[in-house]
């Protein structure tokens, strides 16, 4: 899972790191283990407690100067370790981020490999905010996190412009080769942030993303974040051609060493002509500078249909769902 606080958590570490690794040129290794506690609630169904690791990381990054002003660097970030069960786990497994680059004062920064990508980056941040994150809506585009080629300007007045590629050969998934893309371009003025993106959804299975969805109509995203010293706002809106419309604002104040967030999130679907809502809440308290714990919850609901089967094995449906959330994160 990919969080707010522990990724800016993280990226400080690893941009300390970078510099100390820069002088006695060894690597930073970081890592986390994430562990959650969920009860879900299925209305006039049955319920549902599970207890697992939420995206246990363990990662390396390096950096070193190429040339005056220019630097190569990369990051190989592992996942899959299933800390809370040691009969499932088979160590690190998977893969979560692994990419090289180069940035520049005057160029910006071009990297290739398997990374949050552009559009997700510029716009998607409600849903990655989460620690729990999968009752989110996300956004509706398809282009996944691998094989891809990206690219981030310098500022230029406070606006960065990016680009990414994805490059899929015949021998990928599907057979056919593509090159899905996206673009972005990010405004910051004083204490305002405004991004728009696309995504061509060109990829014909959508290799290395998560969901199935042939319809290659561009996906447009807008975004608008004000920060006002201890409280964060986020607008979000996103649009797909007879796929769907999604909406999101969020709430974020930090108090000392707690967090509060309160979320909404619609999605409209142009086929089915139907809404699907989602409520979010989150309350985390920093235990320490490695340690945080946390507790959420998220209420779905609308015109959606969730399915269930119950203890008994009997199907039903409902169209209302709760979902509450303990967890913590050791990081360092």
């Amino acid at each position: 899972m990919k969080k707010t606080i522990l990724a800016s958590a993280i990226a400080a570490a690893t941009f300390s790191g970078a510099a100390l690794a820069h002088d006695s040129n060894l690597p930073t290794v970081y890592g986390n283990i994430q562990y959650a506690l969920t009860y879900e609630n299925f209305d006039e169904g049955p319920h549902f407690v599970d207890h697992f690791d939420n995206g246990s990381t363990l990662g390396i990054t390096h950096s070193h100067e190429i040339a005056p002003g220019i630097t190569g660097f990369f990051k190989l970030e592992l996942e899959g370790i299933d800390a809370d069960d040691k009969s499932e786990s088979n160590g690190i497994d998977g893969l979560d981020e692994a990419y090289i680059g180069v940035k520049g004062d005057s160029f910006g920064q071009i990297w290739v490999g398997s990374d949050d990508s552009t559009y997700e980056s510029a716009i998607d941040v409600i849903s990655n905010f989460y620690e729990i994150g999968s009752p989110n809506l996300g956004g509706g585009y398809d282009t996944g996190e691998g094989d891809l080629i990206q690219y981030m300007s310098p500022s230029f007045g406070g606006l960065r412009l990016a680009a990414a590629v994805q490059i899929n050969g015949n021998e990928k998934t599907g057979g056919d080769k593509s090159y899905p893309y996206q673009l972005a371009a990010i405004y910051n003025v004083d204490a305002l942030e405004l991004a728009f993106a696309m995504d061509s959804n060109d990829g014909s299975l959508n290799y290395s993303s998560q969901n199935v969805n042939t319809d290659n109509e561009n996906t447009y995203g807008l975004r608008a974040t004000y920060n006002l010293d201890n409280l964060s706002l986020t607008a979000q809106f996103q649009t797909r051609k007879d796929v769907d419309d999604r909406y999101g604002l969020m709430g974020v104040y930090t108090l000392g060493k707690n967090q509060f967030a309160l979320s909404y999130e619609m999605l409209n679907a142009d086929a089915a002509d139907s809404d699907q809502e989602v409520v979010s809440i989150q309350a985390l308290h920093n235990l320490s500078d490695h340690m945080y714990v946390y507790f959420e919850g998220y209420l779905s609901g609308g015109d959606q249909v969730y399915d269930f089967v119950d203890d008994n094995g009997v199907a039903g449906v409902t169209d209302e769902k709760t979902l509450a959330a303990i967890g913590a994160v050791y990081y360092f």
